[in-house]
């Protein structure tokens, strides 16, 4: 039987019969948790026949019949929501979780035996935390000393290593222990019989990293942690439950059961049962109000609801989807093969993104594609393309500069020349497939290499280009006026927050001001004696009046207030009262300016944010440093989104395949296909959003350039034969008239 391995990404066809060895000669360990839970493994398949071709999971060994079942679990094990039950490290894959499971294991197993014992009845029925149950073992185990254990020895006024060599007892009760005492490279120099208060650990031969690995691997739960039965069994150590837990605990199939959450639930469930309200009953009565008899024969559990998002393959349609749209297909009419449209964006891309420091006019990638498939040897476009990227070779002074002095050639490029330099730089690289194409060009040929020949050639120039010097200054550059644009965004948020803050503050201490002026006023009431000594009359009343007392005093001096207040209104003049109400209407009107006038100091500022943030959006954009794909569908498919070109372009999972997005009504379809209970769907419909409206204008723009073209084309069509206007004015035929403005002299 032949099996299709994963190996990193690769499948391989192995012999089952060798599988079978390596699983019987392979350490069984334990396996790592799934979201903080145990994961089973799948079952292989039954009835499989020697010339079935099955696929197996590298480092689980599982086998699958089907490749979308097979590719579904190595997806899983591929995201980071596995733990390792050793080490308790989340937000591993499944191969990090299992290795680092292993490594912890071997640590585990570097424990001296005779400390397994004593350390386990530690450990058994403890109500401790991990971490002081660590500790805890490592101080008492520190008293325990065993045949082995390399060690300090006092003799002599002096402190040397030794070796524990043998136990003995003496009559009296105390051990003392046989030591060899060690010399240079730990030879035995000579023995001595000390007691246990003479020798001193210099370094234990365990840490709390590797007791607690020990605690979680031989527990089976915890607070009280309990011993797995077999290995309790093993030691010695009894299982029986203490005295002081039996109140709180006790033993039902093997497993220790709260009490309290035992007796919480069945008083849940009862109450549920009486009142037929209970979310259980609910879910499991129909339409007649009966409870569902299937589920309570069958005894199943019910489904825990599933927390979203979650891996795309594993999403199945529910009743609250809303209506998702048909994902529209993407346009395929590229002029060069599909096989290479990778290798025309990426060129197109790293010219475009360094044309400054190329010194190469930007050109559009339509003009670039039609480019690459003329047939013209000398056409400009490509000419200075590859001109300006043998160009920086030269100035890097690397291989490619010495093997042009050998040959003696000059450093200036032209029109004429510029084949011989490609040629030499062929021989440089040494690539089979693309020094086949030497002898063409050497003839002036240029033009008759296919596009995959070309693109290859144009592909290793950037890839060379890459690693010079000058490209990689500017790229530090760039990444530098990244973070100095990041610390400036901080320092400006920093300062607003401390504003704000600042701004809180003051309303607060003007609020409480505002409390306490109120509160003298209305203690202190309209009498001047009793305000100018407020302090000393406030005293007396503390000491000689309860606090009912002085409430109903405060009261009874309000209520006199008011009355007072009255009396001198009535006896008030109308002018004077004229002019009161017009103050106050006055004070009205300017409290309402000053309202208006803050609003408006907050709007502004407001808006001076918006620009601010988005100034520096664009500023990184213009610092970009790699194009990154805004993110992949359901099945792997990659979204690529060029700023310099509009289009939405979209990338097969295995590469083979690329297609087109050219038209807002077709992105506004793709993103209403796109499901946010997946994680890779959502991720994409975000990034979509967040540029929705630049890609908008990009497409708006694309739409009515192509709309003008084709009303030119269609405008040229019309003429008369005998008035036909030159190959050039054809709006299709732009590249042929590119002109390089950024040329070096």
């Amino acid at each position: 039987m032949t099996l299709l391995v994963d190996f990193g990404g690769r499948h391989r066809i192995i012999s089952y019969s060798v599988v079978l060895v390596h699983l019987s000669e392979e350490a069984i360990w334990k396996m790592p948790l799934f979201k903080r839970k145990p994961f089973d493994l799948a079952k292989p398949p039954e009835d499989l026949e020697p010339s079935d071709l099955v696929y197996q999971v590298r480092f689980t060994k599982e086998i699958f019949r089907d490749y979308q079942e097979y590719l579904n679990r190595i997806n899983l094990y591929r995201q980071r929501v596995w733990m390792c039950k050793s080490t308790g490290k989340s937000n591993l894959t499944y191969e990090e979780a299992m290795v680092m499971e292993k490594n912890a294991i071997q640590k585990v197993q570097q424990l001296p035996n005779d400390l397994v014992a004593p350390a386990l009845r530690i450990i058994q029925f403890s109500m401790l935390s991990l971490r002081d149950l660590a500790d805890l073992v490592t101080k008492k185990l520190q008293k325990d000393l065993f045949v082995g254990a390399e060690l300090y020895g006092k003799k002599d006024d002096g402190l040397y290593p030794c070796r524990v060599l043998k136990i003995v007892e003496n009559g009296v009760g105390k051990m003392q222990y046989e030591v060899a005492l060690l010399g240079e490279n730990k030879k035995i120099t000579e023995n001595a019989i000390l007691h246990g208060e003479d020798l001193v650990w210099k370094k234990t031969p365990f840490n709390r990293k590797i007791l607690k690995s020990f605690i979680r691997e031989s527990s089976c739960r915890s607070i009280p942690w309990v011993l797995h039965e077999k290995l309790a069994q093993k030691h010695g150590i009894s299982t029986d439950l203490p005295e002081e837990l039996r109140s709180k605990f006790f033993l039902q199939g093997g497993q220790l059961v709260n009490r309290t959450k035992k007796r919480k639930n069945e008083n849940r469930n009862n109450v549920g049962e009486a009142n037929g309200e209970s979310g259980k009953s609910k879910r499991n009565k129909g339409e007649t109000g009966k409870p569902d008899a299937s589920k309570e024969e069958n005894n199943q559990p019910e489904d825990e609801p599933v927390k979203y998002p979650i891996d795309d393959l594993l999403v199945k349609p529910g009743p609250d989807d809303p209506l998702f749209t048909d994902r529209p297909s993407p346009s395929r009419d590229f002029n060069v093969p599909m096989d290479c449209i990778g290798d025309l964006l990426m060129v197109w891309d790293f010219c475009s993104s360094f044309s400054r420091v190329l010194n190469l006019w930007p050109f559009s990638l339509e003009d670039f594609e039609n480019a690459i498939c003329h047939k013209d040897s000398n056409l400009v476009l490509i000419v200075e393309t590859h001109s300006a990227l043998l160009r920086i070779l030269i100035k890097d002074d690397g291989e490619y500069s010495l093997a042009l002095q050998n040959k003696k050639r000059k450093s200036k490029i032209s029109l004429i020349t510029w084949t011989e330099y490609v040629c030499d730089f062929l021989e440089m690289i040494n690539v089979t497939e693309l020094c086949s194409c030497m002898t063409t060009i050497k003839r002036g040929h240029y033009g008759l290499l296919d596009a995959n020949a070309k693109l290859g050639i144009l592909r290793e120039l950037v890839c060379h280009a890459l690693e010079t010097d000058l490209i990689r200054g500017k790229l530090d550059d760039l990444i530098e006026q990244r973070r100095a644009l990041g610390a400036t965004v901080r320092g400006e948020a920093l300062e607003y927050a401390r504003k704000k803050r600042e701004e809180k503050e003051q309303l607060k201490g003007e609020s409480n001001g505002l409390e306490v002026k109120e509160n003298s006023m209305e203690s202190t009431g309209s009498n001047p004696h009793m305000a100018e000594n407020g302090e000393e009359n406030g005293d007396m009343v503390e000491e000689v009046i309860s606090s009912r007392q002085s409430n109903a005093f405060v009261n009874s001096r309000k209520q006199l207030n008011g009355q007072s207040k009255r009396g001198e209104k009535q006896k008030l003049d109308p002018k004077v009262e004229a002019e009161n109400i017009t103050n106050s209407n006055e004070k009205e009107a300017q409290k309402q300016l000053t309202g208006e006038k803050k609003e408006d100091q907050e709007k502004k500022s407001k808006e001076k944010r918006e620009q601010r943030k988005e100034y520096f959006k664009r500023e990184m954009e213009k610092r970009s440093i790699r194009t990154n794909p805004l993110g992949k569908d359901r099945d792997y498919n990659r979204y690529w989104w060029f700023r310099r070109d509009g289009r939405i372009f979209v990338e097969s999972s295995d590469s083979k395949q690329w297609g087109y997005y050219c038209a807002k009504e077709e992105v506004d379809a793709l993103m209403s296909s796109l499901n946010p209970k997946g994680e890779r769907e959502r991720a994409l419909q975000q990034q979509l959003e967040k540029f929705y409206p630049r890609i908008s204008l990009e497409l708006q723009k694309r739409s009515k350039d192509l709309a003008q073209k084709i009303a030119l084309e269609e405008a040229v069509l019309r003429r008369s034969t005998r008035v036909r206007a030159p190959p050039r004015e054809n709006p299709a035929n732009a590249f042929l008239k590119y002109v390089n403005k950024w040329k070096e002299d």
